[in-house]
């Protein structure tokens, strides 16, 4: 068996994306990221941000010209949501009515789930779904 070693995190998680400028103005807009420079690639034709959350989180959002997508089902195998904690229930009232306010859907909540979770989930940009909790 091998050791695992005790300071491993996740480090980030990466999606790619048609509009990433768009996407990148959500992110920090909705969710407070920093984002850093653009990379580019000019040989692959990827461009890339790290957009950076108070707690260490990281997102990296990607796009290349070959990127092919294929619709999002909401009960897919495979990574569904991102989730962000925003502090309290008051919070995730006051975000979730900002974005759908500026017409992002609602797809469920604000909610107390099953599990005790206080959440609510919007389609973000792309259509892929974003869960915003306390």
């Amino acid at each position: 068996m091998t050791n695992i070693p005790t300071t491993m995190r996740l480090d980030h998680i990466a999606m790619y994306v048609n509009d990433l400028e768009a996407t990148k103005t959500f992110f920090t807009s909705y969710f407070g990221a920093t984002s850093n420079e653009m990379y580019h690639n000019t040989r692959t034709g990827l461009k890339s941000y790290f957009l950076s959350f108070d707690n260490g989180a990281r997102l990296e959002i990607m796009s290349r010209p070959e990127v092919v997508d294929e619709g999002k089902k909401p009960f897919r195998a495979g990574y569904i949501h991102i989730a962000f904690s925003v502090g309290g229930k008051q919070q995730v009232d006051s975000v979730t009515k900002r974005l759908q306010d500026d017409g992002y859907a609602v797809i469920s909540g604000p909610r107390t789930t099953g599990d005790g979770y206080y959440e609510s989930c919007i389609i973000g940009p792309e259509g892929n779904l974003i869960e915003i909790t306390e």
